[in-house]
């Protein structure tokens, strides 16, 4: 099954189908009141698909949350293991849709779509939005989880990684940010020495739609060359965005590469080596 459904598939409209709204952000639910596909759930980038940490440094930005917090989630929003789950969200899947996406899969549930395009394909397209607070029915047990996210790796693994001629770490935030131009979200600009750069939005055409599936695997190969996607890392600034990229990657048919969830909001706190134009590290 692709892991990207468009918006004119009938199967979105599907009264046993879950389907996710998620957005980011303070306003991220009046933003959803505003306008979202009829019986979407809500669900919040910030307290569901994330932990809130003390400390950045340990976990970054956005790191996962506590793996029982996350089944209590899924059960509220009445998930088990054989739903068919579709979801969206309003940047192109590059936020809060391809979190969840790469979060359902990392624990083993394979029947989940992103739909290609977002909320912007389903406006292009006229589709009618609600504007009601569409509430599931609970699952009646708890969704079964193991004791860890797939797919991961920490920190260590990555500073191994970045020195491997055999492995690759990508980075995937704007070149500016890469380049250690500006930085508007972490305290230092730069990154991770030996990390390559490829902007997640070279993966979507004007439209705010992902490439064809051929169109991004002749884009990622061109960056990962020989190396097994087993062994690339993909990571971002705190985490989401990369899975976008990861999201791209297995509609490609590249199956594999895993996320460094502490990404760039982790390892600029952590007082490691920062690469930038300027130093040529």
């Amino acid at each position: 099954m692709s892991p990207l459904i468009e918006i004119t598939d009938p199967k979105i409209y599907d009264p046993a189908v879950v389907l996710i709204d998620v957005r980011g952000g303070a306003d991220a639910h009046e933003r959803y009141l505003q306008g979202h596909l009829p019986n979407a759930i809500f669900a919040s980038l910030d307290d569901d698909l994330a932990d809130h940490p003390e400390d950045a440094a340990y976990g970054g930005r956005h790191p996962l949350p506590n793996l029982h917090d996350f089944a209590a989630t899924l059960q509220r929003w009445g998930l088990t293991p054989d739903k068919h789950v579709i979801i969206y969200d309003d940047k192109n899947a590059a936020m809060g849709g391809a979190r969840l996406w790469w979060m359902l899969r990392s624990i083993g549930h394979d029947n989940v779509q992103v739909i290609n395009g977002g909320l912007k394909a389903a406006t292009d397209e006229g589709v009618e939005l609600s504007t009601d607070d569409y509430k599931p029915q609970p699952a009646a047990t708890l969704y079964p989880v193991a004791d860890s996210y797939k797919n991961t790796v920490d920190i260590e693994e990555v500073k191994k990684a970045a020195k491997d001629d055999n492995r690759v770490v990508i980075d995937v935030r704007e070149g500016a940010r890469y380049l250690g131009h500006t930085e508007p979200l972490d305290l230092v600009a730069g990154h991770i020495p030996g990390a390559v750069n490829l902007f997640y939005s070279n993966s979507l055409s004007p439209e705010g739609k992902y490439l064809t599936a051929q169109a991004l695997k002749t884009l990622y190969q061109n960056t990962i060359g020989n190396i097994k996607p087993g062994d690339v890392i993909v990571h971002c600034g705190s985490g989401v965005t990369a899975c976008h990229t990861l999201l791209g990657m297995e509609h490609a048919g590249i199956v594999g590469p895993r996320l460094y969830v502490g990404s760039w909001s982790e390892w600029s706190r952590r007082d490691l080596p920062i690469a930038t134009e300027a130093n040529g590290l």
